[in-house]
């Protein structure tokens, strides 16, 4: 077992993985209390072993491993990669490539929806997980043993799980489908956040242009000074607070100290005057720029019974075809291609098409239909009661 504390022993391991074809990787970090992921270990799995990071240990430079990350011979294996991609994007700006997320392969190859690691490295690698130091604070130190036993085992047993899913996509010949959703998680734009778009978030119960526009500034604000701050959003301003300032509008310090949830302290201060300011700016937004929400409109007469039905040929397809329906459509989707032939969704392009869409479309105008047939949900001709 090794835990790296300096620059020179991490140079040193990162300079070890030199041609080797992959590494598996995971991280450790912390949230509750910051905006950023505070990353607290990093956990490399190579042919020879596996190593613990500190990234905490006191002068200790990550560069070695971030090139590591972005070196184009050595593929990425995480699980669940989305997290731990954002914190290198967050601290080297620079996004791990090129990448293979065991639970999406998973996805694909009939493990089902947003398979845990314990689930799958028991069953692919037959391995035993110790939970016990799951909530452990990982930024306490010194880290124990039973912890970095813990943290290793995580790209210890994914070795033998990626080789198995490997194996899998090859001989399924779905290989390509998992490159699409790797594409998105190397794409930088999945990590962005634009605190013009954080008031999308909230949960609103009026649809009213003037409050909108209110709501939008201020939403804007506090994401801006939460990423300053490196604070949750809700240390910052709690959404209620947040609803009840672009509900009430307040133009004054006396108006917003009344407002519930607001105190003097704050109305008085720098972020009262800042949030005043937003306040005004929503106020004074031309009418011509106001910002729109419509409101979700009920699916037409008929539009129903039509989703229903795709719901159930996208079960019998994902279930025959042995892969997850979370990665073919969602409920949006089926409601999208109900409702048009041309439907912008993911499950009427590439190969999603190929294994559902066509047919959505073909059950959708008659052209097929759906039968029970020996206790099963089978596609049937139009007008046929024989299977296809």
């Amino acid at each position: 077992m090794t835990l790296i504390t300096t620059t020179e022993d991490l140079d040193a391991f990162c300079r070890s993985l030199a041609g080797v074809d992959y590494i598996t990787v995971d991280t450790e970090f912390l949230r509750e209390k910051t905006y950023w992921p505070q990353l607290c270990l990093v956990q490399v799995g190579g042919p020879n072993g596996a190593v613990a990071i500190d990234p905490l240990a006191e002068g200790i430079d990550l560069a070695p491993l971030f090139r590591v990350m972005v070196d184009p011979a050595i593929l990425k294996v995480f699980h669940a990669a989305r997290q731990d991609v954002e914190i290198f994007w967050h601290l080297s700006g620079q996004i791990p490539h090129p990448l293979f997320d065991t639970q999406v392969a998973a996805m694909v190859c009939g493990f089902g929806e947003s398979v845990g690691y314990e689930t799958l490295v028991t069953k692919l690698a037959g391995a035993r997980i110790d939970k016990s130091s799951r909530f452990t604070d990982w930024s306490h130190r010194p880290l124990t043993e039973r912890q970095l036993t813990y943290a290793l085992s995580d790209v210890i047993h994914l070795r033998p799980a990626y080789e198995k899913l490997k194996r899998r996509l090859v001989r399924s010949g779905r290989a390509h489908w998992l490159e699409e959703e790797m594409a998105v998680l190397t794409d930088p734009a999945t990590y962005q956040t634009d605190p013009d778009s954080s008031w999308l978030r909230l949960k609103v119960r009026t649809n009213k242009p003037r409050f909108m526009a209110v709501l939008k500034e201020l939403a804007a604000w506090r994401e801006r000074e939460a990423q300053r701050r490196d604070l949750p959003r809700s240390r910052v301003l709690r959404d209620e607070a947040l609803l009840e300032i672009a509900a009430h509008a307040p133009t004054s310090v006396d108006d917003l100290a009344r407002t519930r949830g607001m105190g003097r302290g704050f109305a008085e201060g720098r972020q009262g005057a800042e949030v005043l300011s937003c306040v005004q700016k929503g106020l004074d937004l031309p009418e011509s720029e106001l910002p729109r929400v419509e409101p979700r409109e009920e699916p037409p007469p008929g539009l129903q019974p039509i989703v229903e039905l795709l719901r159930v040929l996208l079960k019998m397809k994902c279930e025959e075809n042995n892969v997850a329906s979370k990665l073919i459509a969602s409920a949006a989707d089926l409601e999208a291609i109900a409702a048009d032939d041309e439907a912008q969704v993911p499950a009427m392009q590439g190969w999603r098409r190929e294994l559902f869409g066509e047919d959505a479309l073909a059950l959708k105008h008659g052209r097929i239909g759906l039968a029970v047939l020996d206790r099963r949900v089978r596609i049937v001709p139009a007008g046929n009661g024989e299977g296809s």
